[in-house]
């Protein structure tokens, strides 16, 4: 079996604990404060944020509103809403970041791969060809082009005209 290091998730994997049982996905988008807690754009049930430690530049979360675990107990209502901010989350990324593709995923439940097990929510990935190389196999480094604040204003720009 070969394995593949990732050195740089462990800071995500602590990090993403929930302390106090805060849910950074309820408690951010109440803060108000967009732009250092990464949200990019916001819809009637969801919001949109860059991922604080991203697989690649442009890496988006896309989260409901409501607190909730399981995506068969959101309302129809909710439900729609989400599909169509991850709908339109493509469209932005494609338009700002001209990825050659896209990885969307969800992950629920601990065993899964969920960092945030309580409160579900879409990863969306752009994906360049050779965006892998050998920096993380034999550096222990993910190279990313571009800051944070950056491509928070470029998506956030695109999101909301």
């Amino acid at each position: 079996m070969e394995h593949l290091w990732a050195p740089w998730r462990m800071e995500y994997i602590l990090d993403s604990q929930e302390p106090n049982d805060i849910c950074i996905f309820c408690s951010f988008p109440a803060e108000k404060n967009d732009s250092a807690n990464l949200i990019v754009y916001r819809s009637s049930h969801c919001f949109v944020m860059l991922n604080k430690f991203p697989y690649n530049n442009g890496h988006l979360l896309i989260i409901p509103f409501k607190h909730e675990a399981d995506l068969t107990r959101l309302s129809d209502e909710i439900a729609v809403d989400l599909h169509h901010t991850l709908g339109k989350s493509i469209k932005v990324l494609q338009q700002v970041m001209n990825p050659h593709g896209l990885n969307i995923g969800i992950n629920l439940g601990r065993t899964a791969g969920a960092g945030i097990t309580e409160h579900l929510h879409y990863h969306l990935v752009p994906r360049w060809n050779g965006d892998t190389n050998f920096m993380p196999v034999l550096a222990g480094t993910k190279v990313l082009s571009e800051a944070l604040n950056k491509t928070w204003e470029k998506l956030n720009q695109a999101f909301n005209k």
